[in-house]
């Protein structure tokens, strides 16, 4: 786990985070698989957006809403399940100045989970579950949208799906190389009061 460098712009101190969890290959093949050396934190998971298996690492990501990552980890995608990862998570990383809501989806749906984080101070906001019947809570879906949006940000435009690491620390290295400097280009776009302030629109040269 690690405290994500968030950028000291008014957004940071807003009383309201979303979290995801996304996987992060690390290889395709058995001969990438037996010779990395990422077994620490790498092993085979489910990768339920594109249903099917994956071999990596699991990245755990709580923001803001406009994108500036407060804390993230890594966890091996067998080891710790989603819910897990995110409540050690929780523990152990302060992810907002005071108690606030999290914006999260439905596979961080528990009675477990949801107690511990409210004990916590972050009471846990997402939809209903197919097999729930009481009245939902309001949710903003464009809020949902918002976070697999950053998560993109990162994997695509910033290069975390070809992040090329072989080993545990490579692999820490590369995932917060890109969350840093998704924070400082939100920083930067705040100093210069750019609408968008996710855009990485100046820095794409």
């Amino acid at each position: 786990m690690a405290d994500a460098g968030a950028a000291d712009g008014l957004a940071a101190y807003e009383p309201l985070r979303l979290m995801d969890g996304t996987p992060i290959r690390c290889g395709t093949s058995r001969v990438t698989v037996n010779r990395s050396g990422l077994g620490e934190v790498a092993g085979y998971g489910m990768d339920k957006s594109h249903h099917a298996f994956y071999w990596g690492t699991k990245l755990m990501l709580i923001t803001t809403a406009e994108g500036t990552a407060t804390a993230f980890s890594l966890a091996h995608p067998k080891e710790l399940d989603e819910r897990k990862q995110a409540l050690h998570l929780l523990h152990v990383q302060q992810i907002a100045p005071g108690p606030c809501p999290i914006v999260c989806d439905k596979g961080f749906a528990g009675a477990g989970i949801e107690k511990a984080a409210a004990d916590l101070g972050h009471p846990l906001i997402r939809p209903n579950r197919q097999d729930e019947h009481e009245p939902a809570l309001p949710f903003p879906s464009w809020l949902r949208q918002r976070i697999e949006a950053i998560i993109w940000t990162l994997k695509n435009q910033l290069g975390l799906e070809r992040h090329n690491a072989r080993t545990t620390d490579g692999l820490w290295a590369r995932v917060s190389q890109r969350i840093l400097a998704l924070n400082a280009a939100i920083w930067h776009n705040w100093n210069t009061g750019e609408p968008i302030k996710r855009s990485l629109t100046a820095y794409d040269h």
